[in-house]
């Protein structure tokens, strides 16, 4: 029998909706923030903000290791998809405005119970593993 013959169409389970009814959220913008962190420099930035809560965009710039050209390209996506939230600040000297950067909740989510999430259970197959052979 061949692996496509397994199951009939009947038999063959479809899986809950992903979202409830009256999500905040479409099933798309979801996917535009997994897609968004999905970038190396975007998850760069993105974890950074998470570590210093709150940063100035030239902060942020010295903090990440991202082209100058490509550094506000990856910013405004992450705020654009809504992990990141930026907001306008007056100096001390009320002369002019400065830029901040700072995680929203789901930007911290997405972090920690995504891709980190991944990494920390390798992490501890990893340490297990290792201590195991070891013994």
């Amino acid at each position: 029998m061949a692996e496509t013959d397994r199951h009939s169409t009947d038999e063959v389970r479809q899986p809950e909706p992903p979202l409830p009814e009256q999500s905040g959220l479409t099933l798309e913008e979801y996917l535009a923030m997994q897609q968004a962190i999905g970038h190396p420099a975007r998850f760069r930035l993105l974890r950074t903000l998470v570590a210093n809560d709150e940063l100035s965009a030239s902060e942020l710039k010295s903090a990440v290791d991202i082209d100058s050209h490509n550094f506000h390209y990856h910013l405004n996506e992450l705020v654009d998809v809504g992990l990141v939230d930026k907001r306008q600040r007056r100096t001390a000297d009320s002369q002019g405005f400065y830029t901040y950067y700072r995680p929203t909740a789901m930007g911290r989510d997405i972090l920690e119970y995504g891709v980190e999430e991944l990494m920390r259970r390798e992490r501890e197959f990893d340490d297990a593993y290792s201590s195991s052979t070891h013994d």
